[in-house]
């Protein structure tokens, strides 16, 4: 596992401690967590307040450490610079904006479409309605002219 420690001297018994800052969840994702101190086992020449990478392994053993300096350097070029800004990041952004927009304006047409063909059944079935009505009541003129007739 990779840890991003501070360097710190034990004040009760002088001997130099790792207080972890952050720890490597996977290749991109980190948590922030200073509740663990990770002992240094052999002598060190690490002064207090240096930011070390500290990689250890299974049993927390510290397999090595690093200076954090250009790590975090290059952390900090990455994603602070004027230079971040990617401009192959930034077209496939707005390639993506501008398929989400054609889809959407695709959708937002589809039902308008929609719209118009339930208004249009509306309509013939209200056409078909009064029709309806018209023939009951020249069915029931008829009816009634029959039994008068009768």
């Amino acid at each position: 596992m990779l840890y991003l420690a501070q360097v710190q001297t034990n004040p009760a018994s002088g001997e130099i401690q790792l207080q972890v800052l952050a720890r490597q969840e996977s290749k991109y994702v980190w948590s922030v967590d200073n509740s663990e101190t990770l002992l240094l086992t052999k002598e060190s020449s690490l002064c207090a307040g240096v930011l070390v990478l500290v990689e250890t392994d299974r049993q927390q053993q510290i397999v090595s450490i690093q200076d954090a300096k250009e790590w975090i350097l290059s952390i900090l070029q990455q994603h602070l610079t004027k230079n971040a800004i990617n401009p192959q990041f930034i077209e496939r952004e707005q390639s993506k904006v501008e398929k989400w927009r054609q889809e959407v304006t695709a959708q937002n047409l589809e039902l308008n479409r929609r719209a118009l063909e339930i208004e249009t059944r509306r309509e013939q079935l209200q056409e078909l309605e009064q029709e309806l009505k018209r023939d009951r009541e020249e069915l029931d003129r008829l009816q009634t002219k029959l039994s008068m007739d009768n």
